[in-house]
């Protein structure tokens, strides 16, 4: 377990949000992650493993045609994957990773290619009129390296998020806990 995952976990937690996950390259480790956490399961709604092109099409509903034209190694495959996420299992909160691992390289893209993304609830402000941010990366090391430290980045890029829409909030959070006074 992560402290990054833990610290994510803790911010959900209290502030009665939730957490979806859409992973690629990664495999189940962001979720495998947060559910190390003692008391996930009050924040984490659950993960889809979209390995396969198509399941990111059929299940997590990103555009077909944007897989046909760019492939899955994509920041708008991204994006679209976080929202996915975020829609088909109910959360507040969703964040997607793809990327290649290697050994070889896929969709035209080099080995340690990563996009990682995070989609907000709406009318939250983390750059983008959607509510979401995606971050791309050019990582090194071996393949189980470069899985990792994917997951290390989108727990990241998630933090940064939680951030900054509490920073965005705190007034408003700390009168709903103080009865509206």
């Amino acid at each position: 377990m992560s402290s990054a995952a833990a610290e994510v976990v803790r911010l959900l937690t209290v502030r009665g949000e939730t957490l979806a996950v859409a992973e690629s390259l990664t495999g189940g480790l962001v979720a495998a992650e947060l559910t190390a956490v003692p008391g996930a399961s009050k924040a984490f709604r659950g993960s889809v493993t979209a390995y396969a092109t198509e399941l990111k099409r059929d299940v997590l509903g990103v555009d077909p045609d944007l897989l046909a034209a760019r492939g899955a190694v994509d920041a708008q495959v991204a994006a679209q994957m976080a929202a996915g996420a975020r829609r088909t299992l109910g959360a507040d909160w969703g964040i997607a990773t793809t990327g290649v691992a290697g050994p070889e390289p896929q969709d035209g893209q080099p080995v340690g290619t990563v996009f990682v993304a995070v989609d907000g609830p709406p009318g939250a402000d983390r750059g983008s009129a959607r509510g979401g941010k995606v971050e791309a990366l050019r990582l090194n090391g071996d393949r189980a390296e470069i899985r990792m430290e994917s997951v290390r980045s989108v727990l990241a890029l998630l933090l940064k998020g939680l951030a900054s829409e509490q920073t965005g909030n705190e007034s408003a959070q700390d009168t709903e806990r103080n009865g509206g006074f």
